[in-house]
């Protein structure tokens, strides 16, 4: 895997997408055979998560993908209060148990490392590979490609219908541009991988009894309106400056 790394940064980055959404879609048919929701994506997840980290950690790559403290007072970030907003938009219809106890806490477990895996691998790797040569196209590929990569869930048996993927996939290009910018002005990626593992957690216990296609439009816009706003507020605040590659 360093060999991999040393040789082409980009083509890591790129075998790592590759191989992250080929087990989370061979994760979803095992998870039929064994019986309980997401326990394969749980092991997957957990297993992944564990070599990337101690592969970041082994040679000293943890400051340059963001494993660190952002350097920014917070203050700047409007103390991430916006976030608090995207983090709870899944439970803005009220809560459910929508699993069982022992699906409740595989989903809950598999999507905290989703969270981490996600934004290390198109935040850190992915970012950082395409921005040695061009920082404005690293922030659109990296935030595109995070977006439209979840189309697999339209493919993967996951029963998600084509407008609820439809949906995800304009919020996930929002959100892939608002957490570019946090990283890339930051240099941090904390503050993506704590929100995205939220947003996803939290997502195990949204409830979708009386949840009309119209109060879903709502609610998506207007988490794609904070997501927005809140990554222009950044862009014009935020020095260039604390941007370095």
């Amino acid at each position: 895997m360093k060999k991999l790394y040393e040789k082409n940064e980009s083509t890591f980055a790129i075998v790592w997408i590759i191989f992250y959404c080929f087990v989370q879609s061979l994760a979803n048919f095992l998870n039929e055979i064994i019986g309980i929701e997401y326990a394969a994506n749980a092991t997957f997840c957990i297993l992944q998560t564990a070599v990337l980290f101690v592969f970041l950690k082994k040679n000293g790559l943890c400051k340059r993908y963001g494993l660190c403290r952002s350097s920014v007072p917070a203050s700047r970030f409007l103390y991430y209060i916006p976030l608090i907003f995207l983090i709870t938009g899944n439970l803005w219809n009220g809560a459910a148990l929508n699993y069982s106890p022992a699906g409740t806490a595989c989903r809950i477990a598999a999507m905290l490392c989703v969270g981490f895996l996600e934004e290390m691998i198109f935040r850190g790797l992915l970012f950082k590979a395409i921005a040695k040569e061009n920082v404005n196209r690293a922030i659109i590929i990296s935030s595109v490609t995070f977006g439209i990569g979840h189309i697999i869930n339209l493919l993967n048996g996951s029963g998600m219908t084509l407008m609820e993927n439809l949906y995800q996939i304009i919020f996930a290009i929002a959100v892939g541009f608002l957490f570019v910018i946090l990283f890339y002005r930051g240099q941090s990626l904390l503050p993506c991988i704590i929100t995205h593992s939220a947003i996803n957690s939290l997502s195990t216990f949204a409830r979708e009894a009386g949840f009309t296609k119209e109060q879903q439009i709502a609610n998506c816009v207007s988490m794609i309106a904070i997501t927005v706003s809140y990554t222009v507020v950044l862009l014009k605040t935020l020095p260039k400056a604390q941007g370095k590659d």
